[in-house]
């Protein structure tokens, strides 16, 4: 295959006039594949020449390069961004989200400033820019610090009808690890004080999801918020309802904390139906019975046990143990690292097993390097279609069609885009 440093997916999109949704961060795909077998198409902005090789593979129209470029460079990229009402993306983590230090604490406070200031006054991106690179400079703060604000800058260019965009964004999708939850409240803030044109203005919701309550055969969170544009009689949108039980950890669970506390009680508007969470053993099982068991997909017992891989001190005998009809843990770059005890299968997941405990296809063309972190970077497939039907006010009959079809993905011949 091609590099995608020299050849790179963005070829694809000149194929199509019309995208939905602009994808920065995107990654290998996550939330893209889920557009797709929800009948969306999307193009997403990536860095990472790896990741592009994926989405080369895939058929998933890219743009290989710097969100920030790419931003600062809108008219080169107007013709395939033109007519796109949908923003999504996950700026990557900062120090801040890692939480703890003064100065993680620190990142976040100067960080929910800038996000108050650039709002208020979209002149101040130069001085903003500024500001952040003489802390870099300084070591007083995270040279990605300035990629959080990354999705906001775009709102604001979409919003004073920058070339290739007519108008503001008629829908907001953003995603991180649980920690960056004040800056999506932050971002509440923001987008509530926005001058747009004729009234409109934007109604926003944010929270922490548990991904093993929509089906994801894991444990993950994920700090969300959706916005979409409206008047004073539409209505705010709401976060989707939890389809699964939330897996109750043992004791003997080290790797990962309780849920966070997002300050919401529950009701029953929140929760749609109470299946069981997805065991990671039947994820496997169905993945194998769809495609055929084969190297990517290797035969497992009904009963096995995974080890993790951190969360341990340091001490092995600390590690946490899941058992196949339990979620995984969370699926992390390092899943290649997690070790498979009690079973007649290798003792490490493969690349397409760990890809379908993030509920990507079980034949998903992983391709470049640094496959695991690329995994573990993704946004959940699955994630992404309860997170869209709900902005996009998809009803429950096509999110679920869309759902029960995720299990395989069509060929593509890459030789088209040559």
């Amino acid at each position: 295959m091609t590099s995608a440093a020299t050849h790179t997916p963005s070829a694809i999109s000149e194929k199509r006039e019309k995208y939905d949704i602009l994808d920065l961060f995107a990654g290998p795909g996550g939330l893209d594949v889920a557009a797709r077998y929800l009948g969306k198409e999307a193009i997403g902005i990536e860095w990472d020449g790896n990741a592009c090789e994926t989405r080369l593979a895939a058929g998933l129209p890219t743009i290989h390069a710097d969100v920030q470029e790419v931003r600062r460079n809108l008219r080169d990229h107007a013709t395939r961004l033109k007519g796109v009402t949908i923003l999504a993306g996950g700026p990557p983590c900062q120090t801040f989200s890692l939480a703890g230090s003064g100065s993680g604490r620190r990142d976040l406070d100067k960080v929910k400033g800038y996000i108050k200031r650039l709002a208020k006054d979209p002149q101040s991106a130069d001085e903003i820019d500024a500001e952040l690179a003489k802390d870099a400079a300084s070591h007083l703060g995270d040279s990605r610090t300035a990629l959080v604000l990354e999705p906001l800058r775009w709102i604001l260019a979409a919003a004073a009808a920058h070339e290739p965009f007519t108008g503001p964004f008629e829908t907001i999708i953003l995603e991180q690890v649980p920690a960056v939850l004040p800056v999506w409240k932050a971002y509440e803030e923001a987008l509530a004080s926005m001058e747009l044109p004729d009234g409109k203005t934007y109604h926003t919701v944010s929270g922490v999801l548990l991904t093993e309550q929509y089906g994801v055969p894991q444990t993950r969170r994920r700090a969300v918020l959706i916005a979409k544009l409206g008047d004073e009689e539409t209505e705010k949108p709401k976060l989707p309802r939890k389809t699964h039980l939330a897996f109750v950890r043992p004791r003997q669970d080290l790797q990962e904390p309780l849920p966070i506390d997002t300050s919401e009680e529950e009701d029953s508007e929140s929760v749609e139906s109470t299946f069981p969470w997805v065991p990671m053993g039947d994820a496997l099982l169905r993945a194998r019975k769809d495609l055929g068991s084969s190297d990517q997909l290797p035969e497992r017992s009904s009963e096995f046990s995974v080890r993790s891989n951190y969360g341990s001190g340091g001490d092995p005998k600390k590690r946490g143990q899941r058992t196949s009809d339990q979620p995984a843990f969370t699926v992390t770059g390092k899943v290649s690292r997690n070790v498979v005890t009690g079973d007649v299968g290798p003792s490490k997941f493969t690349i397409h097993e760990a890809g379908v405990l993030q509920t990507f296809p079980g034949n998903f063309p992983w391709s470049g390097k640094d496959q695991s972190q690329q995994v573990g970077n993704a946004v959940p497939p699955r994630l992404g279609v309860h997170l869209m039907a709900a902005a996009l006010g998809i009803g429950k009959e096509r999110r679920n069609k869309a759902l029960n079809s995720m299990f395989t993905w069509p060929p593509v011949d890459t030789q088209e885009t040559e």
